[in-house]
């Protein structure tokens, strides 16, 4: 009967264009506790909502299945009704979509992904209500999972516009003429730039959802010249929820820089353009050195925590955001969860970029207990696992890290299960794909190399992250394809369908053969074993990092693709080897070169046993204490004492 009022409610506010009526009384407040011991141990996984699974049909409107970049139906009792599904595959934390309310659609556009923010404090009907929210949390809970909230303070969905040329309507206009005058001409229009000795009056297309970057601030113009700041005008499209924002303060224009959208990367106060301007899409940008922004802020977000008991938050477009924002907005949220009984609280953020050192800065003290990997994913998963390339690469990446991130723990940030704080070169998020770039089998369909990357992720130090469907081979590639249904045959007419042994099938048997959620998925099964080995192995958690092994080489030579490296933790160290190469199909490779084997920790005569190829693999360290391990190509050894 709940679920029957809810639809009713969503559907009356569709048509009459009432956003207040969804502000239902809510239950009181959850019960706040703290889950997790060391995010080391975590294994997160990525879902976007709407894609994963439509577990509530009441919540359904607006659905166009036909359209990559429409409403899919998922929701969080999909995620609900698949928890079972997570934590066989070794899954111990989810992170989830943006919660908030979001413009409906922009553009013919679906605001499915939740980065369109309307409302601060309230709940995406299309996913649930608050108390869906809360059971989704407590549900993971019980089987000791945790949720990540994604969360963006950067900005807010395009709920106005400039109005440029003060007609009081959003308008798309031509300026300028496209002909070139003489500057001595009486009247001439010499405000452009030279062409043949005389001036061009340039064509430029703006729009007033969207205006390119000033740092003025937009500015108005007429026919006769500028005429000062462009006002901006919110708008009301109530069948888009496309209405002014929530709460109320967030209406204020000066909460906003109003400067137009980042334009060039290689243009003027582009440095400035990035923490400024708008986000390009018509998203605009808060102006978050303001002190009563930052503390606005710091409430709804901390609102969310104390509402549904989350365990950690996702932060989007953080290059976006002045430094110091971030100071003030760890300490702010930590300082109101606390006293709740929310510690252990990891805030991690997007800094999507290649550059190693730009992602490390905004791990400095004071900052963010995290950052998603992006460097890593560009030189390593893409660069080594993909291309073939040197493993020297990921030694090369490692020794960056101490000079590029933080080495000491955040004040009242992540601790470990003794409580010592945790650094941020401690708790980097890895991973190999997202719903930003295209998939991991992108162009590069070999199941051979993604098990092996998989198998690195897995291995590796750091929090590893995988992207909803990587364990079913999903193969999309740049936003929208990136983000299939989970619960169908996905879009992409590309997308190979493999049987349990990891054959593919043929074309015309793609639909029959389709299993969603399958766990007998070659891929689920090798992720599963993996997860399983971390669950074992407290070193493959919480050991550190001891590179043994890399190599320059990727042809014929003896360690071509060879990484090694050693993890130590509480008394237990284990050896992981693994081969990136596949240029020598039918031979290994081996840790060893020109007659020399692999130094390790394990004192002479320790035999060493492959715990996770099951094929009896051993080696016996020798008197100097060396050892000399074969791999096949594209594969992995994960050694213990027998």
């Amino acid at each position: 009967m709940t679920s029957l009022r809810h639809r009713l409610i969503i559907m009356a506010c569709l048509s009459i264009g009432m956003t207040s009526c969804f502000n239902v009384p809510e239950p009181p407040s959850a019960t706040i506790t703290t889950e997790v011991d060391d995010w080391r141990d975590e294994v997160i996984y990525q879902v976007l909502v709407d894609r994963f699974e439509n577990g509530d049909k009441n919540n359904d409107y607006n659905i166009n299945l036909d359209a990559p970049t429409g409403w899919h139906g998922g929701d969080w009792q999909g995620i609900i009704d698949r928890l079972d599904y997570l934590q066989e595959l070794g899954v111990t934390t989810l992170w989830i979509s943006p919660a908030v309310k979001n413009v409906e659609q922009d553009a013919g556009v679906a605001g499915y992904h939740g980065y369109w923010t309307q409302d601060f404090q309230a709940t995406n009907p299309h996913f649930g209500d608050l108390q869906r929210m809360r059971k989704l949390v407590e549900e993971a809970h019980k089987r000791d999972m945790k949720i990540i909230l994604d969360i963006v303070t950067n900005h807010i969905g395009q709920l106005f516009y400039y109005d440029i040329n003060l007609n009081g309507n959003p308008d798309i206009n031509i300026q300028g003429s496209g002909y070139c005058y003489d500057p001595s001409t009486l009247g001439a229009d010499t405000s452009g730039y030279s062409c043949d000795g005389k001036t061009e009056s340039r064509l430029i297309r703006v729009t007033e959802w969207d205006p390119d970057y000033d740092p003025r601030g937009v500015q108005s113009y007429t026919s006769l010249g500028e005429a000062g700041p462009a006002p901006i005008r919110w708008v009301y499209y109530p069948e888009d929820n496309r209405v002014p924002p929530m709460p109320e303060e967030f209406q204020n224009e000066e909460w906003y820089n109003r400067r137009g959208r980042v334009v060039t990367p290689w243009g003027w106060n582009y440095a400035e353009q990035v923490e400024r301007a708008d986000f390009p899409g018509g998203l605009k940008d808060i102006d978050t050195t303001r002190p009563e922004v930052r503390e606005k802020l710091i409430e709804v977000f901390a609102w969310w925590v104390e509402e549904t008991n989350i365990d950690g938050f996702r932060i989007d477009t953080v290059k976006h955001v002045e430094h110091d924002f971030w100071r003030t907005f760890t300490k702010g949220v930590r300082d109101k969860i606390k006293p709740l009984g929310k510690e252990n609280f990891l805030m991690f953020g997007e800094v999507f970029d290649g550059s190693d050192e730009l992602l490390g800065s905004y791990t400095q003290p004071g900052e963010l207990d995290s950052v998603f990997y992006f460097s890593h994913k560009f030189q390593v998963f893409d660069d080594v696992f993909k291309r073939n390339q040197p493993t020297k690469k990921i030694e090369d990446l490692f020794i960056a890290r101490s000079t590029n991130y933080g080495n000491t723990p955040q004040e009242g940030g992540v601790t470990d299960v003794n409580g010592n704080g945790l650094a941020p070169t401690q708790v980097l998020v890895n991973f190999m794909d997202n719903h930003d770039v295209s998939r991991f089998l992108y162009e590069f369909n070999d199941l051979d190399a993604l098990k092996n990357a998989l198998f690195y992720l897995l291995t590796m130090d750091g929090i590893p992250c995988i992207y909803y469907g990587t364990e079913q081979a999903y193969n999309g590639g740049n936003d929208p394809t990136n983000r299939e249904d989970m619960w169908r045959l996905p879009f992409n007419e590309y997308y190979i369908v493999y049987d349990e042994d990891g054959n593919p099938v043929p074309d015309n048997q793609r639909e029959e053969a389709f299993v969603p959620f399958n766990t007998q998925h070659t891929v689920f099964k090798h992720i599963k074993k993996l997860t399983g080995l971390r669950q074992d192995l407290k070193a493959l958690r919480r050991g550190d990092f001891q590179i043994k092994w890399a190599s320059t080489r990727t042809g014929d030579e003896q360690d071509a693709g060879i990484f090694a490296f050693e993890r130590s933790y509480d008394g237990q160290t284990v050896l992981v080897v693994l081969n990136t190469s596949s240029t020598k199909s039918s031979e290994t490779s081996a840790s060893s070169l020109g007659g020399g084997g692999m130094k390790v920790s394990f004192t002479s005569g320790t035999t060493l046993s492959d715990a996770f190829s099951n094929d009896g693999y051993e080696v016996t360290v020798d008197g100097n204490q060396e050892v000399t391990v074969e791999v096949p190509p594209r594969g992995g050894r994960i050694f213990i004492i027998k």
